[in-house]
């Protein structure tokens, strides 16, 4: 698989150069201080010190610990929470590339500083945008068009295949495109087509780590989890819908603990809160309120995956984020629901962050750390004491600038575009 792991030595020598090397470029250098530091790794440091030169972390630390450069800019972070801006390692971009740049910025402005595009990216736009800085916006990532069994009436963008070798020549193709992961769809959709069976997804997941590229499987079925993790799958782009995982299924996972869960829950079926989302004219956020209710059978399918997830999770199994979709503000919901289907919230916020960089294997995003792309979210609160606190959003940078939040929400809310 194509890396994206960059040559950080510069900036680690500079950070441990002394106060003196960040200015013999004429870098900028930002010495933010004061925060509560959630790194994405599950380490919290409390009363922190980070540095950010140009679109870097230069330096990470507690007070004290930390030798402040000479001259540099300082921003005071007390009272405030800082946390990695998320990857959101499953959503579905437009393919129009002025729609995509306009999604991308209204992700970034619920705090997204990395996306992952499964498997409906057809022409250019996905690859020529893939990991290029869109101004006030996320990076993102593409599998380009997935792999299915023929599916009419539904999308034609994924490539039908109906044989081994119309499997392989598919993901030969995808190859040749440098896509950054495989996405196959194992699913009778409710028993209207024939689903992907074994050996055709069994033929995508050899023919993809021959290419060294991971698979990321979108399911429903307990069984098909099953087979696909003797196939050797690398990750799921759902959590299983269709009953509760057995000691079969966890003992399975367990013996192949590189694989990686993205849950993906379905609403919760109860009235949520949405006074928060700010980018939507009134009268929209009005409509979406109003249809908060009550709802037994979304309830029952969300018990289920939550039990799922809750049961894997405190299995040990890798947790990872993703939305689905491109709702922007999704991502706060799915972080409230993985907390509701039982997940601590300082566990969440690593699933949402490095877990999802680790699976894309993106090195420079996902934790504020020495070297790492300076992508972080500036909180009003701590969400490891509320989830929901990951909505107090007082500002976002990426790669070392902050994004303009304010004109972005009141151009949104005027109904000129996102």
């Amino acid at each position: 698989m194509r890396r994206h792991a960059l040559l950080l030595l510069g900036l680690v020598a500079a950070a441990c150069a002394g106060p003196d090397a960040d200015n013999q470029d004429g870098a900028v250098v930002t010495v933010f201080e004061g925060a509560r530091l959630l790194t994405g790794d599950g380490q919290v440091i409390d009363d922190a010190v980070f540095i950010v030169t140009d679109d870097r972390f230069l330096a990470v630390g507690t007070a004290g610990q930390v030798e402040l450069p000479d001259g540099a800019t300082r921003v005071d972070l007390s009272g405030r929470t800082v946390m990695p801006a998320l990857v959101n390692a499953h959503i579905h971009l437009s393919t129009d590339r002025e729609e995509r740049a306009e999604q991308l910025r209204h992700m970034a402005y619920y705090g997204a500083g990395t996306v992952v595009s499964l498997g409906h990216d057809e022409g250019d736009a996905a690859f020529a945008m893939r990991g290029v800085s869109v101004p006030d916006g996320a990076r993102s990532y593409t599998a380009g068009r997935g792999i299915t069994t023929p599916e009419p009436g539904r999308s034609e963008v994924p490539f039908w295949v109906t044989s081994p070798d119309e499997a392989r020549e598919a993901v030969r193709e995808l190859a040749t495109q440098e896509v950054d992961i495989v996405k196959i769809w194992v699913d009778d959709r409710g028993g209207q087509y024939e689903r992907l069976g074994p050996e055709l997804y069994e033929a995508v997941i050899d023919e993809a780590h021959q290419h060294d590229l991971k698979v990321t499987a979108h399911i429903f079925r307990l069984e098909d989890a099953n087979g696909l993790i003797r196939a050797g799958i690398d990750a799921f782009a759902h959590g299983i819908r269709d009953q509760d995982v057995d000691d079969e299924l966890v003992d399975l996972w367990l013996e192949n603990p590189d694989v990686v869960l993205v849950p993906n829950l379905p609403g919760p079926g109860v009235p949520v809160d949405l006074a928060w989302i700010t980018t939507v004219p009134d009268a929209e956020l009005s409509a979406m309120r109003g249809q908060q209710q009550e709802n037994e059978r979304a309830q029952e399918a969300f018990g289920i995956q939550a039990r799922n997830l809750n049961r894997l999770d405190e299995a040990g199994v890798d947790i990872a984020f993703g939305t689905d979709g491109s709702t922007p503000w999704a991502v706060h919901l799915e972080m409230e629901d993985m907390v509701r289907s039982g997940m601590e919230p300082g566990d969440v916020i690593v699933a949402a962050t490095s877990t999802s960089a680790r699976l894309m294997e993106l090195d420079d995003v996902g934790l504020v750390a020495t070297g790492m792309s300076a992508d972080f979210v500036v909180l009003e609160a701590d969400p490891t004491e509320d989830i929901t606190n990951t909505r107090a959003i007082e500002a976002v940078y990426l790669r070392g600038e902050a994004i303009d939040r304010q004109a972005m929400a009141s151009r949104w809310r005027n109904g000129q575009g996102g």
